[in-house]
């Protein structure tokens, strides 16, 4: 595992599933982790568990100032920003007929506008530290249709190809950008609670072990995409 004794690192989405694996993984290996969710109690409970390295913010990635606040706020804290982490996300899976104009909108705006205003927000940290990196959670659904999928397909397409566009235009500017993508993982994400009977699937944990991975290599080297999957899925 890397050595991130002195890192900052911002973890969005991080109060539950992978967000929660992901901060709990960087403050394991001596990083200092912003903790954020839209509630304020479950971030506040997080932070605490965590211990004096963790800071609470509560914030809505999907409102632009709220997304500055959480990077002034961790500057004001620790004086740096090392690591992004997108991971806050959400699906609504309907068919396009049965879905609301309201429903897309908030699918776009937080799976995908967040990632662009908490990246832009923290790009000139991220830069003067000589070695910064934006990991953005995204999932096979970047790459695989399916039914009822349309906001949250889209929104997971998008992700991939900002991800990809925005390592071009930062690789210079000493930062990396680079997506992973689970299959199905064992969390409460869409309202599914951890279960033992969904244990062919991913855990969270999988999915942090990935971005400590990245976190691994050298400046030179950039893995720019993870795929991952289980590796025995559940027969139809």
């Amino acid at each position: 595992m890397p050595n991130l004794t002195g890192k900052v690192a911002i973890v969005t989405g991080s109060t539950k599933g992978i967000g929660r694996a992901i901060a709990e993984r960087l403050v394991n290996e001596g990083a200092n982790v912003v903790v954020t969710s839209r509630t304020e109690s479950d971030v506040e409970s997080v932070a605490e568990h965590l211990g004096q390295h963790a800071l609470g913010i509560a914030a809505d990635v999907s409102d632009p100032a709220s997304c500055q606040r959480v990077v002034d706020e961790t500057i004001e804290r620790f004086g740096r920003l090392d690591v992004l982490v997108n991971n806050a996300g959400l699906g609504i899976f309907k068919p396009i007929s049965e879905m609301s104009v309201e429903e897309w909108r908030l699918q776009v705006d937080v799976n995908l506008g967040g990632v662009f205003y908490l990246s832009k927000a923290a790009l000139p940290h991220l830069s003067a530290t000589g070695d910064g990196y934006i990991i953005n959670v995204g999932s096979l659904a970047s790459r695989n249709t399916f039914a009822r999928g349309t906001g949250y397909n889209a929104s997971k397409f998008g992700l991939l190809g900002m991800t990809e566009a925005m390592m071009l235009d930062v690789r210079y500017d000493d930062v990396r950008v680079s997506i992973i993508m689970p299959g199905s993982v064992n969390t409460p994400f869409n309202d599914n609670d951890p279960s033992p009977d969904r244990g062919w699937k991913l855990e969270a944990d999988d999915c942090a072990l990935a971005v400590m991975q990245l976190l691994e290599y050298p400046k030179e080297a950039h893995v720019s995409r993870i795929e991952m999957r289980p590796s025995q899925p559940k027969r139809g």
